[in-house]
């Protein structure tokens, strides 16, 4: 059995595709279980349920900004393994993008409206991040990863110890996180210069912010 070479216009609909499934609709996962999926709800306070339903909002706003950076960045790659571990990367996301919200449906709450927007300027970041280089793309990863990791660990500080099906997401994410942080740099991903880590950060914060109310 052969396998058909994708041409420029197939790769075009492909990521439409993705583009649709991951801002609209349901997008193709690995088909990890749900790490929650067998923890017992418990009733939490008003605010305390609407502040985990809002802190999981962002988790799923930096999800699709994930999604939209390793589609960026396969799209430019240069070396087929490099664009191969973005995708597998892509699809574990894709778990996280899935589990966060089914979670905030759980809560009671909504998707942020302003998802549209983040897809569309992180593809841009991952694709001009990839046009730059495997190494420098492979490095975007490894920093957006380790920054990642520690918006979690901040989000786990809030929630609520009885919260346990949130937590349960989040420390599954975390592990994941960090596994991906780490093929990245064993593929060859190089330290971004200093300026590159705190503008990443600013845009970081201006995501969290915005995402945590809209």
């Amino acid at each position: 059995m052969t396998t058909r070479k994708l041409s420029s216009l197939d790769r075009v609909l492909v990521n439409l595709d993705r583009v649709v499934r991951i801002v609209f609709g349901r997008p193709q996962t690995t088909r990890r279980p749900n790490p929650a999926g067998s923890i017992a709800e418990t009733e939490l306070p008003e605010q305390e349920r609407r502040h985990s339903a809002r802190l999981m909002r962002i988790n799923h706003t930096g999800e699709i900004c994930a999604q939209a950076l390793y589609q960026g960045q396969a799209l430019t790659a240069r070396l087929p393994e490099v664009r191969r571990a973005m995708e597998h990367s892509a699809r574990e996301e894709n778990d996280h993008l899935h589990w966060c919200e089914t979670r905030i449906h759980e809560l009671g709450d909504r998707k942020s409206f302003l998802n549209p927007l983040w897809y569309a300027g992180s593809f841009t970041i991952g694709a001009l991040a990839g046009l730059a280089g495997d190494k420098w793309s492979l490095g975007f990863v490894v920093e957006t990863e380790h920054q990642v990791e520690n918006h979690l660990d901040k989000h786990l500080d809030q929630i609520p110890v009885t919260d346990r099906k949130t937590r349960a997401v989040l420390d599954q994410m975390k592990v994941d996180e960090i596994h991906h942080a780490q093929v990245a740099k064993a593929a060859g991903g190089a330290p971004l210069p200093r300026p590159v880590k705190l503008a990443m950060r600013l845009a970081s914060k201006v995501m969290t912010r915005s995402a945590y109310w809209v």
